[in-house]
């Protein structure tokens, strides 16, 4: 007989919360796994991992699960504020989507995005940061830039920087050289996109901070920035708006040819590298 696992801490975040009170409704119901599966039209696995934090519930089915306990909308109010609050654990849950994505869109509008840099641009990230081991924090980033680009089959990374990201110099003209180099380099593989939007395009919704938009097999959800962590939304509705004004910054964008006419003046203007 399988060892019975413990419930999630209701106490760490709202998020734990939430698996903690949708194991205990069914629980308090009587029901398995396999019966809540077909409730909300998922497979028993999905609503193990669920009850574990490891994904998460979605809006229709916190509704069909409040009609069936009767909670009225007790696990749809649990999952906004979810949603809403900042999640100690966004970190984990959000490089578990990333390693599954198929589309990952990108705005960044002050450095080049994770995913995107070299080595030495990390480790002068890194350095500036409030890291206590820079080392494992470089690692820790290379680690999952090598998953992101090197995996099979590789996502298709669709990144709209704002051309002031080209002129920030982090860690000084030759990091700054090699990163723009890297750039154009990445820019010729076929599942990457960099699309510059330039300064005469003025205002754009991209400017409230940065996003990353994951398209997984089944849904899409979304990651915005924030100074001291970010927050997923993985509300259906909130991801179409992000997606929506994602499309608007895009299309203020230059094209990938000149963007990356963009790139080089930039390269050989300022940082003294050549034009490929």
């Amino acid at each position: 007989m399988p060892k019975k696992r413990d419930p999630l801490n209701p106490r760490l975040s709202l998020w734990h919360l939430l698996a903690f009170q949708l194991r205990y409704l069914r629980e308090l119901n009587e029901l398995s796994l396999a019966q809540v599966g077909a409730i909300i039209n998922a497979a028993r696995s999905t609503v193990s991992n669920i009850e574990a934090g490891r994904l998460r519930i979605d809006e229709r089915q916190a509704a069909l699960l409040d009609q069936r306990y009767g909670t009225g909308v007790l696990l749809q109010t649990l999952l906004y504020f979810a949603c809403m609050g900042h999640d100690p654990e966004w970190q984990r849950q959000y490089a578990d989507y990333e390693a599954r994505a198929r589309i990952i869109r990108i705005y960044q509008g002050q450095v080049v995005p994770i995913g995107l840099q070299t080595e030495r641009y990390i480790r002068a990230l890194v350095e500036e940061s409030a890291a206590t081991n820079v080392e494992m924090g470089v690692t820790a980033r290379l680690k999952r830039q090598t998953a992101l680009l090197e995996r099979e089959p590789a996502p298709c990374l669709w990144a709209l920087l704002d051309e002031g990201v080209l002129e920030i110099e982090v860690g000084g003209r030759e990091v700054m050289r090699e990163q723009l180099e890297y750039l154009l380099e990445l820019g010729r593989r076929p599942n990457v996109s960099v699309r510059i939007v330039p300064r005469y395009s003025g205002a754009h919704l991209g400017q409230d901070g940065p996003m990353r938009i994951i398209s997984l097999n089944v849904r899409d959800l979304a990651y915005i920035g924030a100074r001291r962590g970010g927050r997923l939304v993985e509300a259906p509705g909130e991801v179409r708006d992000l997606v929506f004004e994602f499309d608007c910054i895009g299309q203020k964008a230059a094209s990938e040819d000149e963007s990356r006419r963009i790139i080089q003046r930039v390269l050989e203007s300022r940082y003294g590298g050549s034009v490929a």
